[in-house]
């Protein structure tokens, strides 16, 4: 029996999972009276819950989706879009801390306290609640994506639109099979030139879904709307306990299966190329070599900062050392989780090789595929928690934004539950509005890579702003302006307009280059003569194709005509457009160095423009600044009176904190080491290299 061609057993586990986090988000409810309990949780939250609310607002099922999916396309290399975080963790270990003395709510509150600027806490609002609407766009994606190869139609019931579109994949991923053999013939070469193009464009499936996408989304909104309204933030941590047990087992399940359908590792290893096994990829067979992880790393460092829920999952905790170990073991847990989301693209590269139209849907047909009635509802319910988790936090604190830093600057003061109530607002309609986005954006994979660049817009100042004095509104201000200009405005301009995606200026491509790789030899290698046996070391030609530089790809607008007319296809990357002003040619670049170009830019670029900016306009006063200097370095005390006092102390004697600085007398707010900050710092970069160890043991057992 099924319902909605789910078989009963997943349908019921399905729904007990929605009813048991309604509950408990009903139970939050009664504990949520202020302000304060509904946006930080009162100021609570111990070293437990702490964890699961990190680990839950940091994870999204669309990550696991966008890492198997990555390694799927370029082997163990691609997990780096999401895995590069790892490298960032140890800096947690600081920026908890500063988010907790600092005692505020929001990081708009942040703005409007370190550079007495209201228009800087609106306008970090403002971008951030735009942000808010992108991020829930993909969690809507990934639910649906899922559910669509959960829900795979009979092929009878195709129509003639439908039929046509999987004929014609069958036909091009033969094509491709045979171009891998032999060459093909000038005619055959053309027809896959002209599927190639189609393919670009979306028109080529291999398979059609039962699964209506708008049900699925607003379905998804009413069910983390209620629970996240009703309890606020309390609500978020409470249910991200359950939610985190289900995550693991999301992440887990698929792996002894599959493992057995493939022969355990060492079939596993006869079955995928052994390039694709690599750490760190080359730029002849990845889009993410060493530098190019490196160039993303230190964009996404100046991002992190500036993510929303970070001022308020630190805020929530009763003290800093509960907040830094809250997120640091939230954090590493989900580091080692994501070494198993790489192990299942590897699995889906051996299993389905060139057989999905659509990356995104490899954890829904690998779930379909090898899971059986019940385990299917397990996994259903880890995909939707995995999701909801990030959702109930983050819309929390877009709420909170809303509230402190668009509402409440404007209008007469209010009462607490007034407040609570328009925050419920906000909070649906940043749920509804990821609805719109994810009606409109189709590639999971192009959203995750600008959202690496846009926050590092704000990240910067951040940055600046607790660590050095002399940055200065004026400054802030118009970085942001010109950065949002680069990073945001120009790329959804120029995609958008005919004229832009038609000037041949900006349709240059990189030069097609041949290289050749050395690797062991696969079945597939042996099946075509290339080898006598797997394992044997071969070296194989590679064609890499021409990328486009300025977007994201170049295809010809007719694709049955060679001749036709080229168009830009998704995002334009003006940071590559603004360094070919200086004469910079990237004709003979890999797509993996136009990615390190594009990321180093987006990194340094801000910070170029807040010091050159700051030493031309006016400093902050130096009451203001010790005012709030001085909630940075006191510590968080037990009881409000005790909180009260050593503030009062601090700004009245902000020169013993300047003895302590690094730098006395210096404009740097660098503080001398404590043994606590080189212990745990230093601990936290001995974890990242146990968990590199952990992945070079995943991809080196046979």
């Amino acid at each position: 029996m099924t319902i909605f061609g789910l078989h009963v057993l997943d349908f019921a586990i399905v729904l007990v999972f929605i009813a048991v986090v309604l509950w408990l988000g009903w139970r939050a409810s009664r504990k949520t009276k202020t302000t304060e309990d509904f946006y930080v949780a009162g100021r609570r939250l111990g070293k437990f819950y702490q964890f699961f609310l990190n680990l839950g607002t940091s994870t999204n099922a669309d990550q696991a989706i966008v890492v198997s999916r990555e390694v799927y396309r370029q082997g163990v290399g691609g997990m780096w879009i999401q895995y590069l975080v790892l490298f960032l963790t140890p800096f947690y270990w600081f920026t908890t801390a500063f988010f907790r003395r600092v005692r505020l709510v929001t990081i708009g509150d942040f703005f409007t306290e370190r550079f007495k600027s209201k228009f800087l806490g609106a306008a970090f609002a403002v971008f951030t609640l735009f942000m808010a609407l992108l991020g829930n766009g993909v969690g809507y994606m990934v639910a649906a994506k899922t559910m669509m190869a959960l829900t795979p139609k009979p092929a009878a019931k195709y129509t003639i639109q439908e039929r046509t579109s999987v004929d014609l994949f069958n036909e091009y991923r033969s094509l491709q099979v045979k171009a891998d053999k032999v060459e093909l013939e000038p005619a055959d070469a053309a027809r896959l030139a002209e599927l190639g193009e189609r393919q670009k464009k979306g028109e080529l499936k291999a398979f059609v879904s039962y699964t209506d996408s708008v049900s699925i989304y607003l379905i998804y909104t009413v069910i983390v709307a209620i629970y996240t309204m009703m309890g606020g933030f309390f609500a978020a941590a409470i249910t991200d306990v359950i939610q985190g047990f289900l995550l693991t087992a999301f992440s887990l399940m698929l792996i002894p299966i599959a493992l057995h359908r493939v022969g355990g590792f060492a079939g596993l290893h006869a079955a995928v190329p052994d390039f694709m096994f690599k750490l760190f990829g080359s730029s002849a067979t990845s889009e993410y070599a060493w530098y190019t992880i490196l160039a993303m790393v230190l964009a996404n460092l100046v991002s992190i900062i500036a993510v929303a829920t970070g001022m308020q999952t630190a805020g929530s905790a009763k003290n800093e050392m509960t907040a830094r170990v809250g997120m640091i073991g939230g954090m590493f847990f989900k580091r080692v989780i994501m070494i198993f989301w790489a192990l299942t693209g590897l699995l889906a590269i051996a299993l389905y090789s060139g057989r999905l139209h659509d990356p995104d849907l490899i954890w829904g047909h690998m779930t379909m595929d090898l899971l059986f009635p019940g385990a299917i509802g397990l996994m259903m319910a880890g995909v939707l928690s995995a999701k909801m988790s990030s959702l109930a936090g983050s819309s929390v604190s877009y709420a909170a934004l809303f509230i402190r830093n668009l509402y409440q600057p404007f209008v007469k003061p209010k009462s607490d539950r007034h407040l609570i109530n328009v925050g419920r607002v906000a909070i649906g309609v940043t749920l509804l509005g990821g609805v719109g986005v994810a009606l409109f954006i189709g590639n999971l994979l192009d959203m995750f890579k600008y959202f690496i660049s846009l926050p590092a817009i704000f990240g910067a100042a951040i940055w600046l702003g607790f660590l050095w004095r002399r940055v200065t509104k004026a400054a802030v201000i118009a970085q942001v302006f010109i950065c949002f200009t680069v990073y945001a405005l120009i790329p959804n301009v120029f995609q958008s307009l005919e004229w832009a995606r038609t000037k041949p200026g900006f349709l240059r491509e990189t030069r097609a280059q041949v290289v050749t790789i050395t690797t062991q030899a696969v079945r597939e290698d042996v099946e075509a003569g290339r080898a006598a046996a797997t394992g044997e070391v071969i070296r194989k030609e590679r064609v890499n194709s021409p990328e486009g530089i300025f977007y994201e790809k170049v295809a010809r607008i007719d694709p049955q005509d060679p001749a036709s007319p080229k168009v830009g296809i998704g995002r334009f990357h003006a940071e590559l457009w603004v360094l070919s002003w200086f004469g910079v040619d990237f004709s003979g670049f890999s797509k993996a160095q136009l990615g390190a170009v594009r990321f180093g830019f987006d990194a340094l670029f801000p910070f170029f423009l807040l010091f050159l900016l700051s030493a031309v306009t006016r400093p902050i006063p130096k009451s203001d600044l010790d005012r709030f200097f001085a909630r940075v370095h006191t510590p968080v005390q037990p009881t409000p009176e005790e909180e009260e006092r050593a503030l009062r102390h601090a700004v009245e004697h902000y020169e013993e904190i300047e003895k302590k600085k690094l730098r006395p007398g210096s404009n740097w707010e660098i503080m001398k080491p404590k043994l606590i900050d080189i212990l745990g710092f230093g601990g936290c970069w001995l974890l990242v290299g146990v968990i590199i160890f952990l992945l070079w043991l995943m991809v080196n057992i046979r």
